[in-house]
Order: structure tokens, then C-alpha cells, then sequence
């Protein structure tokens, strides 16, 4: 039941037609990731590169290409994970459903990791430089590791049960890192390993990490996975893969993960080093940093290894099939951590952390009519001070009582019901000078900018318009006015100068003006772009806006240190001097790519 390794993976996915080999030689800089890309677009199988330039190992990836796929993975055990989950949530359900929950406590048992003296990863040893030497986009600062499951210890507390076990991007080569000594370990804020990182550094002791790569597809879903307090990665690794995770002791001084591919062994230095750029899934490139340096100590490998890899870049890409996956495990789980929060969601398609939209409920005066949050701004208080939920830039919260058939996972029919409902001159709640994603560079700065709640509850107040107005003018420099849905305008700006230009914008109109039967204007490089289609309108306007700079409105004011407008609200979504790139692929490797369609064979269909 379950893989034990990744070999057996990718044999039983074969056997399944759910897996294509290519047998051409691949280059791991940018070809293999540019097939991964079109393959996971078209919806096709996991890819096993079995030919791989200047490469020993062979590769795969696509293994989560889609949710079907991932259930496919985890056919035999997903049921009773979920189960598990329920009564981590209630252990009390174990008896008011005795059947249901028969085999609990066996499920339990195999939760547990167990202890080896060896293990098949130790088999072998090889060089940083002898492994998959992954690029994926044209200006990334080096060869990554984009599946890796970094395994460490407290110091002050060691031991398997008080581990943690992330996925943190590796950076094999490049920048100031010497070769085949030193690799770049980037981990963002928010995360377990800096809590580890810190207690190491109060200690004066060694930060020790080993970074597992391939084995089975659970414990790569764990490395990504939050999980209730108090159950570890590897507990939960076990029950999805449906046996013990074997760790060996010994080798190093912290045990290995015994079935994996691929094992760096190493210790985290105190000083940093300069890490990316990277191109990410904000779909933008992540800038160069400092961050921490593994030194490192030991490569394992085992027999016949392959070395698992995912591409990441604009949404969608195989990494949202994981978010997917992880809300359907532990969606369950938001209501017992939130109270009186239904549901969150992160809209993929908007980079993840930018946008969080969350249904409440209003409970603080029962008796009374809805006519303003209320309750609904505890909640989202409470959201935006939980784990990574913190890192939302913009939180969109409504009533449950309001529409109880409402879908965070339809972005459109969301947005129109809290677009009904909001008043702009009371119902916007900024946070400024904070915490944001590591990856998200609207503001301008590192790991800072600005958050924004919106929250809207009662009867609707406004229709929202599904056509432009007849007699709309547009002030000089701003053109093609598109309706992205209903309710929601946007307009093509002058290339960014100074920000005073969508001043001058709103200046234009007063709160009486055709213009505000839309109440969302989005100011955009490429209005017929951003409304093209819901990704790209999400993409476009919550990528690119940091809320305090790139909020507006038509008749704004502030009172009593509170910012609202009693016309449209006016969202600047222009690249901004300061932002990263966006991904473009090469067009030496596309044509590449291309010749391979051409000439056929199992892979050309999805090329």
C-alpha cells in the first residue's frame, strides 16, 4: 500500500498510461523545463527524461500534474488521511462513528517513524556538480533544486518528532557559491527552519540540515503541507504513503531519510551569500538576496536514482495542483483554528499570497440587520495573524449569512457579491508598514509593504454594470476601456511616471460621474490583456499593486486617520520602476522545443 520510493512510483504511473518517456537527449537548462511547462498546460501525463545532457541521473516531473493525477498517487491512503484529520479536529468522532473510524489507531501506528542503521540512499556518493543541473527561465542565477525536502532539528529540543521538514528552494551553482562546497539555501519568512535557524544561533551550535530529494511523492507533499500543531511532516508523510518513514542513523548528525533519491548533507553557516534570481510563481523573477549557505559535507545517492523536479512560474503551474490537494486535505481543519471563519481561500491565479478570499459569519448582534462588518473584522484579524495566511496582501471577507452557496474558488461570482455589497467609504482597512511575501516586490522593498482588508456583509446596494457607459470621457493618456466582469472597469494607463498620474485620473470625476456605476476601476498597462480572461485580471491587478501606494479613488478623503472614497475605487496596476521582470521564455529554446513536436512520438500531442 502506498510507494515506498520513487522508482516504484514511476513504474506503477507507467504501468497506469500515466507517464511518457522521452528517450531524446534533454538539456536541463531550460528545454527539460519548457517541456514541463507545455506538458502541464496541455494536461498531460508525468514525464520521465530518461536521456539527460551530460547528466548520469535520469529525471521526472509532472508527477502532480493535475488533482486527478495526485489523487492517483495516493489512491490507497487519501481516504484515511482524511479521517485522520477529522479526528485531529474532534478525537470524539472516534465514538459517535465507531465504523467509520475503525482503523484508526493502526493508521496511527504507521504515523510513527522508524528507526534503520542504513538505508538505499546511502549506497553511493557523488558531487553537487555531478547532479541534475535543473534551470528553468533564461535569466535564473544558477541550477535549483525545486522539489527538495529540507530536514532539520532544534537544537535545544533534537529528535525526528520535533523536526521540521520544508520545501525551501535550493540554489546548486552560480553566484559567489564554490563549487561543489557551497549551495544557497533561500527560506522566507514565516517559516519552521528559521525557528530552528534562530535557536541554533542563540546556542552557539552548529545548524546541521540534510535535504532530501526524490523517495515517495508523500513525504514531498508533506515538505509542503501545514499541518496542524503538533503533528510533525513525517507523521504525516506516514500515513499518506501508508507505512513508517524509515530513517537511518548514523551517516551524519542528523538521520537520513533512507529511501530517498538524492541526500545533501551539510551544515548551515551563519553568514549569507547572494541567492537568485530565481523565476517564481508570482510570475515574475525573485531578485538576488542574501541568504543563508549550506556548506556541504556529503552527496548520497542510491542505486539508479532520478531526480524529481517541478517549474514554477505564473500561475497556473504543476504547483497548483499541490494547493489544491493541501486545501482539500486540510480545508476541514480552517474553522477549528478560526472561529467563526468558513472558509479561506488563495487564489492561485493571483500568485497565491496577493490575494485571500474568505467567507465569516456575522454573530456579535444576532438581533440586529447587517448593515456593516462587524464580527467580520475580528476574523479577519485572526486570518491575517495565522502562519502564512499572514502574508496575504489583499483579504476579501463576506457573511456566509449573506449567500451560504457562495465559492472562494469562483473568483468572478466572489468579487461581484462583495462589489454589491462594500462601501467604499467605510469598508476598506489598511495595514501599512508590515510583513508581506518574500517573493512579492510591489512595494519596492524586501519582505515589506502594505496589506488590505475588504470586508462587505448586508443587502446589496448597487447593480453592477455589464456594459460601459455611453457618454464615458477619459482623461488625456488613458485609453480602451475594457469591462472585465460586471461591476469591474478597466482602463489603459499612460506608462508610470511619478504615481501622479492616477491622481490626475480621479481628479477628472466627481462621485456623480457615469463612470462610478462601475465601483473597481483597474488602471493597467494592457487593458485588453488584463481583461482578457479571469487569470489575467488577477494576475495583473494583484501582482502589481502594493495597497497603500496604489489605492485610489474618486473623491477620496481621510478621517479620523481613516482612508475611504465616495466614487470608484482606482487601483493602479502599471509595472512600476521597481518591480521584478516578468518571465519570458527563450526563443532558442522554444524553437527547440518545437522541432521535438515535430518530429512525434508520444510527447508531440502534448508539445
Amino acid at each position: 500500500m502506498g510507494y515506498r520510493n520513487l522508482r516504484q512510483c514511476v513504474e506503477d504511473l507507467r504501468k497506469h498510461g500515466r507517464l511518457i518517456q522521452i528517450d531524446d537527449c534533454i538539456d536541463a537548462r531550460l528545454e527539460a523545463a519548457e517541456i514541463q511547462r507545455r506538458v502541464y498546460a496541455s494536461g498531460g501525463p508525468a514525464i520521465y527524461f530518461a536521456n539527460v545532457k551530460d547528466c548520469r541521473f535520469s529525471m521526472v516531473s509532472n508527477l502532480f500534474g493535475s488533482l486527478d493525477q495526485a489523487r492517483f498517487l495516493f489512491r490507497d491512503t487519501i481516504d484515511q488521511v482524511k479521517r485522520l484529520i477529522e479526528l485531529k479536529i474532534d478525537p470524539n468522532e472516534l465514538w459517535k462513528r465507531p465504523l467509520r473510524y475503525a482503523g484508526a489507531p493502526l493508521w496511527a501506528m504507521k504515523m510513527l517513524p522508524s528507526k534503520r542503521r542504513s538505508g538505499s540512499v546511502l549506497k553511493n556518493q557523488t558531487k553537487i556538480g555531478e547532479l541534475p543541473r535543473l534551470v528553468s527561465w533564461p535569466d535564473d542565477g544558477g541550477a535549483y533544486v525545486t522539489l527538495p525536502q529540507v530536514y532539520t532539528e532544534d537544537v535545544n529540543h533534537p529528535g525526528a518528532m520535533k523536526s521540521n521538514l520544508g520545501m525551501y528552494r535550493v540554489q546548486l551553482s552560480g553566484n559567489d557559491y564554490l563549487p561543489n562546497e557551497e549551495i544557497g539555501l533561500h527560506y522566507q519568512i514565516h517559516r519552521g527552519i528559521g525557528v530552528h535557524h534562530a535557536a541554533a544561533l542563540a546556542a552557539g551550535k552548529p545548524f546541521a540540515a540534510n535535504i532530501f530529494v526524490g523517495g515517495t511523492p508523500a513525504m514531498t507533499l508533506s515538505a509542503v503541507m501545514p499541518l496542524p500543531e503538533g503533528l510533525s511532516e513525517l507523521q504525516f508523510a506516514g500515513a499518506l504513503a501508508g507505512h513508517r518513514i524509515p530513517l537511518a542513523y548514523g551517516a551524519t548528525s542528523l538521520p537520513l531519510y533512507a529511501e530517498a533519491d538524492f541526500c545533501i548533507a551539510g551544515t548551515i553557516q551563519s553568514q549569507t551569500k547572494p541567492e537568485g534570481p530565481f523565476g517564481d510563481h508570482l510570475g515574475y523573477y525573485s531578485l538576488t538576496h542574501p541568504f543563508p549557505v549550506l556548506k556541504v559535507e556529503r552527496v548520497y545517492h542510491r542505486d539508479d536514482a532520478i531526480w524529481p523536479f517541478t517549474v514554477v512560474g505564473r500561475p497556473p503551474q504543476e504547483d497548483t495542483t499541490f494547493g489544491a490537494l493541501i486545501h482539500e486535505i486540510t480545508g476541514p481543519i480552517i474553522p477549528t483554528v478560526l472561529p467563526g471563519v468558513k472558509a479561506v481561500h488563495a487564489v492561485d491565479a493571483a500568485g497565491v499570497h496577493p490575494l485571500m478570499l474568505a467567507i465569516g459569519s456575522e454573530r456579535y448582534v444576532p438581533y440586529d440587520e447587517r448593515t456593516r462588518p462587524k464580527e467580520l473584522l475580528t476574523q479577519a484579524n485572526a486570518i491575517l495573524g495565522q502562519g502564512q495566511m499572514s502574508l496575504a496582501k489583499y483579504l476579501m471577507i463576506v457573511a456566509e449569512e449573506d449567500d451560504p452557496s457562495l465559492d472562494l474558488h469562483h473568483l468572478d461570482r466572489f468579487l461581484a457579491h462583495l462589489l454589491q455589497r462594500i462601501d467604499w467609504r467605510r469598508d476598506l482597512h489598511f495595514q501599512t508598514e508590515t510583513t508581506i511575501d518574500t517573493l512579492d516586490y510591489s512595494s519596492g522593498q524586501f519582505n515589506h509593504g502594505s496589506k488590505l482588508v475588504m470586508a462587505a456583509v448586508g443587502k446589496p446596494i448597487r447593480e453592477l454594470p455589464a456594459e460601459l457607459p455611453t457618454n464615458l470621457s477619459l482623461p488625456d493618456g488613458f485609453t480602451a476601456p475594457q469591462v472585465a466582469q460586471p461591476g469591474v472597469m478597466v482602463v489603459q494607463g499612460p506608462k508610470y511616471g511619478d504615481g501622479s498620474e492616477i491622481e490626475r485620473f480621479c481628479a477628472a470625476f466627481d462621485a456623480s460621474a457615469p463612470i462610478n456605476q462601475f465601483p473597481l476601476i483597474v488602471i493597467a498597462d494592457d487593458s485588453p490583456f488584463a481583461a482578457a480572461s479571469e487569470n489575467n485580471f488577477a494576475w495583473t491587478l494583484f501582482t502589481r499593486s502594493n495597497p497603500a501606494a496604489d489605492v485610489h479613488g474618486i473623491e477620496s478623503f481621510t478621517k479620523d486617520k481613516h482612508w475611504g472614497c465616495r466614487g470608484a475605487l482606482v487601483i493602479d496596476a502599471r509595472l512600476k520602476p521597481w518591480n521584478a521582470p516578468p518571465l519570458v521564455e527563450d526563443p532558442v529554446v522554444t524553437a527547440k522545443v518545437d522541432a521535438l513536436a515535430a518530429r512525434g512520438g508520444a510527447i508531440a500531442k502534448y508539445l
